[in-house]
């Protein structure tokens, strides 16, 4: 049942295929009947319906990666550490190695178009190696928790917009505003994410309608704030202060240009993450082996382009260095919230009253709450994939679809499990925010172990799809591989000087809390009986008309160390 197959998407005589990034020539067909074949070829049936174009496939990652959520959540901390110049050098630093990082996933994204993404991809490109359950048992977790993070972190900073939101509508903290407990707030995060959990319930067609719209209202609502802040605002910025102020006047004690640069890309690097949406896609889209890479470069490249246009509108009204602390205090009248207070000033100093910012805030608001609905939708698929390949308690639950071909418990799962998440905000944001930090820090390790497996182990076994990076593919995964490792280290860096208990960086915590339950996990059960991706089809290819003793031995081999795997 070995199948050596030459894959007609690569190039037929194995040179011009490693030449450049190339896209294969052959026209797409956008036949159902290829994508389910290629599906059977590794291994699973079609039970997701598949009705997304890439059109929409591409929506779902954009709308997560959501610039007018990662910047408007982050911006206190761009504000505060780094200052202008780290915000809007730092976005093309930061957008530059995620592309990289992209530009890998999207190339593996293309040879192996499932659900599973990339704990699968781990699995298969270390197939020739001993490790490759564990491979893939540690790539999932880290991004499926991660995920839940994510998706608690989005709408979590949803329902804390509405409370500015609610203060500055009834006057703002120095007018008498309504400034809703922390209870409130949560009980906001819990019916976000209840009507998140409606919607994804509803059929791939409504999802991707949603989806499109989203994204509409995020090009829009990006275009709208960049013109519309810098011509409201009264006073503005000089280009030398946003492209060179560094903000080491500050009171967490760090003075140095470069450290408080590198801390300051935390902004962009969250900002930039949850394109693997594309790939979790792949079993409900069209044409999947194409589609899903062409959605996870082009949400990359366009939230680049459109995310640096809102830094800027936003960081000129800002006004110069000596309002930056008085945006960052939480005595203002948005309480704290810096770009609030930007919006809410501009539109007063301009007509007398905030009620255009509160409005700007609306459209902000929309945005988060379709990059949380989308949120779900990627971790609701990661979830099922996941436990369709029995490695989650109850897999047999959350593997179920129900007769429109949704996910359902696994959707269900993903919002209650975001929920408690959420749940330690109660006691400190401090604790809450060390959680978040996980999303970050998580899904960039989860980005990068397949791609590292896929420079190491697979580099000699790997044949791509019809999206190659060709001879640049391995110097590509590289850079992303060494990036990641790169910001791992930075974003475990103090944030404050000198380190107390209130100020001490709760990521290495969180992340090293993380990396010991999925290896005690591993080490205490899960390796006796995870043995990665389980194919639910076992395809018999035509046999060879004659087959010496050498090859059934050989085939005999690799089906003892292999079982139940296909090599495809």
């Amino acid at each position: 049942m070995i199948q050596v197959k030459c894959d007609t998407r690569a190039s037929s005589c194995g040179t011009s295929c490693h030449a450049a990034m190339t896209w294969n020539k052959q026209p797409a067909t956008g036949d159902a009947a290829d994508d389910h074949g290629r599906l059977r070829e590794l291994g699973y049936k079609q039970e997701l319906r598949r009705n997304l174009s890439v059109v929409s496939n591409f929506s779902i990652s954009f709308t997560i990666l959501s610039v007018l959520t990662g910047v408007t959540t982050l911006y206190n901390t761009g504000l505060a550490f780094g200052g202008p110049a780290t915000m809007t050098l730092g976005w093309f630093v930061a957008g530059a190695f995620t592309m990289a990082i992209g530009l890998s996933m999207a190339e593996i994204c293309s040879a192996f178009p499932t659900s599973g993404g990339l704990y699968f991809w781990s699995a298969r490109l270390s197939a020739h190696h001993r490790l490759s359950p564990f491979a893939s048992w540690i790539t999932g977790w880290f991004n499926i928790v991660g995920q839940w993070a994510g998706t608690a972190s989005v709408d979590f900073s949803l329902a804390q917009l509405i409370q500015v939101i609610v203060l500055l509508s009834t006057g703002g903290k120095n007018g008498g505003g309504y400034l809703a407990s922390k209870y409130v707030v949560f009980a906001f995060h819990a019916g976000i994410l209840l009507s998140h959990a409606i919607i994804n319930s509803l059929p791939i067609a409504w999802l991707s309608f949603f989806g499109q719209f989203a994204t509409a209202w995020n090009m829009l609502g990006v275009f709208v704030l960049m013109i519309a802040i810098p011509v409201v605002a009264t006073e503005r910025a000089t280009a030398r202060f946003v492209f060179t102020h560094f903000n080491t006047e500050n009171s967490a004690g760090i003075h140095s240009n470069l450290y408080i640069f590198v801390l300051g890309l935390l902004m962009s690097q969250y900002t930039l993450t949850g394109y693997d949406a594309s790939a979790h896609m792949t079993e409900e889209t069209k044409n999947a082996d194409r589609s899903g890479p062409l959605g996870i470069i082009s949400a990359i490249g366009i939230s680049i382009v459109v995310g640096w246009g809102y830094i800027l509108g936003i960081t000129f009204a800002v006004a110069g260095k000596d309002n930056i602390p008085y945006l960052l205090s939480p005595e203002n009248d948005a309480g704290g919230y810096a770009i609030a207070e930007v919006l809410y000033l501009a539109f007063k100093g301009r007509y007398g009253n905030g009620a255009g910012g509160i409005i700007c805030l609306g459209i902000v608001a929309v945005a988060i709450y379709f990059c949380g609905m989308s949120s779900v939708t990627s971790n609701s698929r990661m979830t099922y994939a996941f436990s369709r390949d029995g490695a989650m308690p109850l897999s047999s639950v959350w593997h179920k679809v129900n007769k429109q071909q949704v996910p359902i418990n696994a959707v269900w799962l993903s919002a209650f499990i975001s929920l408690c998440m959420a749940l330690p905000s109660l006691g400190s944001l401090v604790a809450f925010q060390a959680m978040a930090s996980v999303a970050t820090t998580a899904v960039c390790i989860a980005y990068a172990l397949p791609i590292l497996f896929r420079v190491t182990l697979g580099r000699n076994h790997f044949v791509p799809g019809p999206f190659s990076l060709g001879r640049y593919g391995l110097l590509v995964g590289w850079i992303a591989v060494l990036w990641v490792a790169t910001v791992t280290v930075l974003f475990s860096l103090p944030v404050s000087y000198p380190v107390t208990k209130d100020t001490i960086n709760y990521t290495p915590v969180a992340v090293g809390g993380l990396f010991t339950l999925v290896m005690s996990s591993w080490i205490i059960s899960a390796r006796h009986w995870f043995k990665g991706p389980i194919p639910e089809l076992v395809i018999d290819p035509p046999q060879p008309q004659a087959q010496t003793p050498g090859v059934k031995k050989l085939r005999q081999k690799y089906f003892k160390q292999n079982p139940g795997q296909l090599l495809l």
